[in-house]
């Protein structure tokens, strides 16, 4: 974790599943320490008590937004217009955007504007516009832990995460990628490639095609060749990959 990035983490209760917190909660801390922690909503609606025990056990904080007016989503206002405070009292470094919900577009590209990271995580069913909108996208569905034995595998079984198959335009995206790095010899580091391949398609996760990592994803495309060479510089080595067909 990097404890000098500094993290808002701002939740839609009404647009995220409050089963996946503690996972959630664990992948923001590969990104930062997060130091505010908030998530809206209005608490005296029945179905909203199911996170009472989850808000306790993560230390977050719930702001409770009444609904006003019919058909309008007071939540996302009162979301908004925290992130903007939170942004000018220059605490943090960065954002967390935990919804499934595209009216947080325009919160999104506003944040980036003022030269802040933002990280969203929202389910597979989020609109395309939020997730372009922010420095890296995060799916909820590939948080999900597998059960830990048979028997809850064999309850559990839609709950298991969600693999997308590797397809042509995957296969092309990180061969354009490779291309745009590769040295004369049509060898590219692995580790430009992910950080080019975030910045084209900010929810690109290795994590999406059942990969736990970026090298073993492309290892497991026949079109790539992928080769470790030493490091002169530390004891891991580095990874370069090139395409077959360039």
């Amino acid at each position: 974790m990097n404890t000098d990035i500094k993290l808002a983490v701002l939740i839609d209760a009404d647009n995220v599943p409050s089963g996946q917190v503690k996972e959630m909660m664990e992948e923001i801390a590969k990104y930062g320490n997060p130091t505010i922690k908030r998530i809206y909503g209005d608490w005296t609606k029945p179905q909203l008590s199911k996170w009472k025990n989850v808000l306790l056990e993560n230390a977050i904080n719930p702001i409770q937004q009444y609904g006003y007016t019919t058909g309008k989503n007071a939540t996302d206002s009162a979301m908004i217009i925290d992130a903007m405070d939170i942004l000018y009292s220059e605490k943090v470094n960065g954002f967390c955007l935990v919804s499934s919900d595209s009216d947080f577009t325009k919160l999104a590209t506003r944040l980036r504007e003022a030269g802040m990271t933002v990280i969203g995580l929202g389910e597979k069913k989020t609109p395309e516009p939020f997730i372009v909108a922010c420095d890296k996208f995060i799916y909820l569905e590939i948080l999900r832990k597998e059960p830990d034995n048979q028997e809850e595998q064999r309850g559990e079984k839609h709950n298991r995460p969600q693999v997308d198959k590797i397809n042509p335009k995957l296969i092309n995206l990180i061969a354009a990628t490779v291309g745009d790095l590769a040295d004369d010899e049509g060898w590219a580091f692995m580790g430009d490639v992910g950080n080019l391949l975030q910045k084209k398609q900010p929810n690109f996760d290795s994590r999406n095609y059942g990969y736990q990592k970026l090298t073993p994803l492309i290892s497991a495309i026949e079109r790539f060749e992928v080769e470790q060479r030493e490091n002169q510089k530390g004891r891991f080595k580095l990874i370069y990959v090139r395409d077959k067909v360039g």
